[in-house]
C-alpha cells in the first residue's frame, strides 16, 4: 500500500521550499520556533554583568513568565561602547565558566538549529534563533539601554532546549566580537497557586515541593492551639451535668 503524506506536512515541505529557493526566509532545520504556553509562572531568572577593567560595561537582564505564555524580559545596561556599535545581545548556549572566558558559552540559544546566517527577521521572530534578542527585539543604541518585551519563544520551563535559566547572555560589538557576558540564576521562585474560590494568591519565595510541608505544618499547629467546636461543647455539657448534681444533693440534704 503506497503512504500518503498529511496535508499540513506537505504543505509544510512545500512553504520551506520555497522560502529557501527565494532567499527571503529562513528558519531552523527542525521548522519554525514555537511560540511556548506552559511557562512556569513565578520564577524569575536575572544575569548581572560584572564590572571589569576590561569591561566596565555595567547592568543586567531579567526574564519571567506571568501568564504561561512567553517570557517578560527586561533589560537594563549602562557604561556601553557605543562607538562601535550598534551592539548586539544574545541568550548563549552555555553559561559562563569560573574562569570569566565569553568565548566558552559558545553559540547562541538555537534548539531549531536555524544558524545565524543570513541575519534574523524581526517580522518574522518564529524564523530567527531562539536565543537572538537583539535580532528578534533591536540592538543596542542608546546609552543607558532600557527596554522590556515579551518575548514568546524562550522559556523558563526547565528541561527543554527553549529553557535560559542556565544559560547566559553576552553583550558583543557590532562585528560580533564579545565584549561581556553574565550567567542567569533564579532570583526568586514566586509560586502562583488558585484558591478553592477561584481566586489567584502568590506564595513568595517558596517552591511548590515545600507548599504541602507548610500545609500540614500550620494544620498541626492550628489543631494543637485551638480545640475544636464539639470538643469545647463537650467540656461545657460536663461542667453543667457537675453543677446540677451537687445542686441535687444539696437539696435532698436539707430534707
Amino acid at each position: 500500500m503506497k503512504s500518503i503524506t498529511p496535508f499540513s506536512l506537505t504543505c509544510s515541505l512545500v512553504t520551506a521550499h520555497i522560502s529557501s529557493a527565494s532567499g527571503t526566509i529562513v528558519t531552523g532545520k527542525l521548522g519554525d520556533a514555537v511560540a511556548l504556553t506552559n511557562n512556569p509562572i513565578g520564577p524569575r531568572y536575572c544575569a548581572t554583568f560584572p564590572n571589569t577593567l576590561e569591561s566596565p560595561l555595567q547592568g543586567n537582564m531579567c526574564g519571567f513568565s506571568s501568564t504561561g505564555s512567553g517570557v517578560w524580559v527586561s533589560t537594563n545596561f549602562y557604561d556601553l561602547p557605543l562607538e562601535d556599535g550598534p551592539l548586539l545581545y544574545h541568550i548563549h548556549d552555555q553559561p559562563v565558566p569560573s574562569d570569566g572566558n565569553c568565548t566558552d558559552t559558545l553559540a547562541h540559544l538555537d534548539p531549531y538549529i536555524r544558524g545565524e546566517t543570513p541575519s534574523c527577521d524581526a517580522t518574522l521572530p518564529q524564523t530567527c534563533q531562539v536565543g537572538d534578542l537583539s535580532g528578534k527585539h533591536g540592538t543596542i543604541d542608546s546609552d543607558p539601554y532600557i527596554a522590556s518585551y515579551m518575548d514568546d519563544y524562550i522559556s523558563t520551563l526547565p528541561g527543554i532546549g527553549a529553557f535560559f535559566g542556565n544559560r547566559s547572555v553576552v553583550i558583543h560589538y557590532a562585528n560580533k566580537t564579545r565584549i561581556t557576558c553574565a550567567n542567569f540564576s533564579l532570583i526568586d521562585n514566586n509560586v502562583t497557586t488558585v484558591s478553592e474560590e477561584g481566586g489567584e494568591s502568590s506564595t513568595t519565595g517558596i517552591i511548590p515541593s515545600q507548599i504541602s510541608t507548610l500545609s500540614t505544618s500550620t494544620s498541626s499547629i492550628q489543631s494543637s492551639a485551638t480545640p475544636s467546636l464539639a470538643s469545647s461543647a463537650g467540656v461545657s455539657s460536663r461542667k453543667l451535668g457537675n453543677t446540677l448534681a451537687f445542686a441535687l444533693l444539696a437539696f435532698v440534704a436539707r430534707l
